[in-house]
Order: structure tokens, then C-alpha cells, then sequence
């Protein structure tokens, strides 16, 4: 929310029925204080609930990352990547539920954040799964704007960033757990892979054991995302302005809340658990956010068959499920 703004969330129906936010959500706070200078609201998917970035009503931010050609930005949060990568904002911030900050930040060629759930208020946030996944965090361009970014939604961020800095850890220092994962683009790999080689970071191969138990947490976190959606959306899910896609998704939500919503949340803790073990020896786990380059929109409106490939090529939601940050 932003006061004296209507909360659309993407949506011709919200932002025919809606009325202004009398307030701000108080994730704004910080950056209302030090009078940090808005340029705007920016869009995003329907409700936050598809990954390509594609907006019947609104439109979807034009991503052309190579200078030429067009991609999808990603979603939800790809009006705020856009912002970004066009020089619109120095910083913009997102939400992300399964990946709403990473994914449009990697379509995008930018840096994303997501925060720690429960480290940033999310009240007044349009919500999905207030109670397992949502996250607010900060998007820039580079790491110096995406600290100052982090700084305006945690008091004292960047004094602790500096810090960290001023030790001056050496890249052979940090070690770095590498997560394969079936179905990633060979050359997308090779790319970290040599990128992490060149800087001299220590890698160690994460096992197949642990790589089965992250593809769990990614299905375990889809439901927890689809079933809160159609718990917090439900009441969308018959009026005149929100989208056909959309109201699929709710769907989809409802059966995954019948069938597997419960036995999803039972396996959390030992998944927090599981991961909290690997990163006792590593440092960080270096994955692919997307298994493959963003693609072009389809020229048509979007179908369930793209935004499905989409939702499905996102390596991200596993992290919400367990409630760690990750860039």
C-alpha cells in the first residue's frame, strides 16, 4: 500500500473496486523518514501469482536485456525489475513468494533480494502466504544500490555490510556448495561454473541426496504458494475483471490444498533442518535461478501451457520454503 494510491495488485478489477490505501504498508517507513523520492508504483502479475510477467490489463514491462530483442521480464515483481534495468529507479522494491524478486531480476540482468521471511513487515502487502512464504525485498542494478535498497527496509543494513566488507574476506575463503539440478541448460551450469572458478571461490558438490531433497522443498513450497493463493484469493475468484489465467491458478490452489496442503507443511521443519545442515559446511549455495534464458512472450495472450513452463523452470521456491534469503 502507498497512501492515497489504489493497491491494483495487477488487477482491472482491484483497481476498479478498490479504494485508495489510507495509509502506507509499514514496510515504506524507512524510506518515508529519510524522504527518499518515489517515481512511482509499478505493475506486476495479477495478483502475484504467475511467473512471465505477462498483464492483460496493464501491460507487460517491455525487457529487451540484450538491446534488441524482447523477453518476458519475469514476475510477479517485473514492473520493478524493469524500473530498474531502464534506469527508471535507482532501487525498486518487491514482494517474493516463490521467486517474485528473483526470477524477473535474473530475466532483467539486474540483482534481487529475497529477505529472510518475517525480517520485513508485510502487512499492507497484497497478500499470498502471509503466514509461510511472503517476503518484501529490494532490487537494483548493482550490489552498492541493492545494500542501500536492504538499508531503507532494515534500519542499519548497510553499517553491517560495511563492516563485513572492511574484513576483507578472500574468495578462497568463502566456500561454495554447488547445487546440479536435472533439467538446467548445460551452458547456464558451465557459466556459474566457470564464473566461480575465476574468482577462486573453494567448491565443494552438493549430493544427490541432498539435490532430491531440494527438488521436495521446491514441490513441497509450490503447494504451500498455489493453496495459500486460493486461501487469501478465493474471494476473487468469480468477479468480472480478474483474468481467466488467474482464476485457473486459484483452482489449481484449491485442489493442491485438498490433496497435499497439509502433508507439504509437515515435511518444513525437516527440510529447515536438512539445510541448515549443508550451510554448517558451506558458506553459500550457488543454483540456478532460472534452468533456462528467460524466453520471448508468446504473441498472443499468454496460455496456461507457457506460464506453466515458466512456473516450472524456476529453481526458487525450495528457499521461501525454508524462509532463508537468497540474491
Amino acid at each position: 500500500d502507498m497512501q492515497g494510491v489504489v493497491t491494483s495488485a495487477g488487477s482491472e478489477y482491484l483497481a476498479r473496486n478498490s479504494p485508495p490505501a489510507p495509509q502506507d504498508a509499514p514496510c515504506l517507513g524507512l524510506a518515508r523518514k529519510r524522504e527518499v523520492h518515489f517515481v512511482g508504483k509499478t505493475n506486476l502479475t495479477e495478483f502475484a501469482v504467475t511467473v512471465s510477467g505477462k498483464n492483460r490489463y496493464f501491460g507487460m514491462p517491455k525487457n529487451r536485456w540484450d538491446g534488441k530483442h524482447e523477453y518476458i521480464p519475469g514476475g510477479s515483481s517485473s514492473g520493478s525489475a524493469v524500473a530498474v534495468a531502464t534506469n527508471r529507479a535507482d532501487v525498486a522494491f518487491g514482494t517474493d513468494t516463490g521467486g517474485s524478486i528473483r526470477v524477473p531480476a535474473a530475466c532483467c540482468g539486474i540483482f534481487g533480494l529475497k529477505t529472510t521471511f518475517g525480517l520485513v513487515p508485510t502487512r499492507g502487502v497484497f497478500p499470498i502466504s502471509p503466514k509461510h512464504l511472503d517476503t518484501v525485498g529490494p532490487m537494483a542494478k548493482d550490489i552498492d544500490h541493492l545494500v542501500q535498497g536492504m538499508d531503507l527496509l532494515q534500519e542499519g543494513f548497510a553499517g553491517r555490510y560495511s563492516s563485513a566488507v572492511a574484513n576483507q574476506p578472500s574468495a578462497g575463503s568463502i566456500k561454495i556448495g554447488r547445487l546440479y539440478l536435472d533439467g538446467t541448460d548445460p551452458a547456464i551450469d558451465k557459466a556459474i561454473d566457470d564464473e566461480l572458478k575465476a574468482r577462486g571461490f573453494e567448491v565443494v558438490t552438493l549430493s544427490k541426496r541432498f539435490q532430491a531433497k531440494w527438488v521436495q522443498a521446491d514441490k513441497d513450497g509450490k503447494v504451500v504458494a498455489l493453496a495459500d493463493a486460493w486461501i487469501n484469493d478465493e474471494q476473487y475468484a468469480d468477479k468480472k475483471g480478474v483474468t481467466k489465467m488467474t482464476k485457473l491458478v486459484i483452482d489449481q490452489g484449491k485442489m493442491d490444498y485438498t490433496l497435499h496442503y497439509k502433508d507439504a507443511l509437515k515435511r518444513k521443519a525437516a527440510w529447515q533442518r536438512d539445510l541448515r545442515q549443508v550451510l554448517n559446511t558451506v558458506d553459500f549455495i550457488a543454483v540456478p535461478t532460472l534452468q533456462t534464458l528467460p524466453p520471448k512472450p508468446p504473441k498472443w495472450e499468454s496460455s496456461v501451457a507457457f506460464e506453466w513452463l515458466v512456473f516450472n523452470s524456476q529453481n526458487t521456491v525450495g528457499i521461501n520454503f525454508s524462509g532463508n534469503p537468497a540474491l
